[in-house]
C-alpha cells in the first residue's frame, strides 16, 4: 500500500512548525493546507527543518478561479501562481487547486467558461514553476464545479493532474464513475455517510474502503484530509488494518 500522508488541516489551530513536528512522528508525507495559520506565502521556512515529502493545497478562502468577475479570477490565479512558486521552493510534488464555483446558479454556465479559461492559465503556471497542478473534484453544493468526471478530458488536454477526493465523489454518488473515468494522480482520503461532507476518518462512514483501496494507483500521493488529529490517528489504525 502507498505511504499514507496527512493534511495539516488536522492541526490548523497550531503554527506550521508545530504541525509539521507533530505529523513527522507518524508520517513522511505531508500536504500543507496553505491557508490560515499555515499560509506558505507568510511562512515557508519551517518546511526546511523536517525530513518530509510535501504536497501543497492552494488556499481555499478568498479565491475563485471560476469567477465571472475577471479581476477576481485573475487575482485568484495570481494567488495560485504565488503558491506554486513557494511550493517549488520547498520541493513539493504537486499543488492541489479547487475548481471554483458560481454563487448564482443562473450564472453557472458563464462561470464554467471562466473555469475553462483558468485551466489554460493553470497549465501556464504549472509550466512556469515546474510543479504539477492537480484539480480536485468537489462536493455536493450545487454552486460547485467538477462534481462529476465531465471535466477530466479538458484537464488532460491542458496537461493538468487530477486529484480524486473520494469523500466528495461518494457524497455525489459518482465514486465508481470517477474510478472508471480516469487514473488519479493525487488522492484525498476521508469518509462520510453520503449525506454531508463530514471528512470523517476512513472507515467511519459508508465508503467501502476494502474495495476502494486496491483500485487506487500505488504511485499517486495518498493524503488523509480530516479536521482533527484524533481522526488522523484513527485513520492510521484503520489503514494499517487494510494492509
Amino acid at each position: 500500500m502507498q505511504d499514507l500522508g496527512c493534511s495539516t488541516w488536522c492541526l490548523i489551530d497550531r503554527s506550521l512548525a508545530s504541525a509539521l513536528e507533530t505529523l513527522s512522528a507518524s508520517t513522511r508525507v505531508v500536504e500543507i493546507l496553505s491557508d490560515a495559520t499555515h499560509d506558505l506565502l507568510l511562512d515557508s521556512e519551517a518546511c526546511a527543518s523536517f525530513d518530509l515529502r510535501y504536497t501543497v493545497h492552494a488556499p481555499t478562502t478568498d479565491i475563485n478561479i471560476a469567477s465571472c468577475r475577471e479581476p477576481i479570477r485573475q487575482s485568484s490565479l495570481d494567488l495560485v501562481g504565488d503558491t506554486c512558486r513557494v511550493a517549488a521552493g520547498i520541493g513539493a510534488t504537486c499543488v492541489v487547486v479547487h475548481p471554483g464555483f458560481s454563487p448564482w446558479l443562473e450564472l453557472l454556465d458563464r462561470s464554467l467558461l471562466a473555469l475553462h479559461d483558468s485551466l489554460v492559465d493553470l497549465a501556464a503556471i504549472q509550466e512556469e514553476h515546474g510543479v504539477p497542478v492537480a484539480v480536485e473534484n468537489m462536493g455536493s453544493w450545487e454552486v460547485c464545479h467538477f462534481r462529476d468526471p465531465g471535466l477530466i478530458p479538458l484537464l488532460r488536454e491542458c496537461g493538468l493532474s487530477f486529484c480524486l477526493d473520494v469523500g466528495h465523489a461518494h457524497l455525489n454518488g459518482v465514486l465508481e464513475e470517477f474510478l472508471a473515468a480516469a487514473r488519479p494522480d493525487h488522492v484525498h482520503l476521508h469518509d462520510n455517510r453520503g449525506t454531508g461532507d463530514d471528512h470523517l476518518a476512513p472507515g467511519c462512514g459508508s465508503i467501502d474502503y476494502a474495495r476502494l483501496l486496491p483500485l487506487l494507483p500505488g504511485d499517486a500521493s495518498w493524503i488523509v484530509e480530516v479536521p482533527g488529529i484524533e481522526a488522523w490517528d484513527e485513520s492510521i489504525r484503520f489503514m494499517a488494518g487494510m494492509r
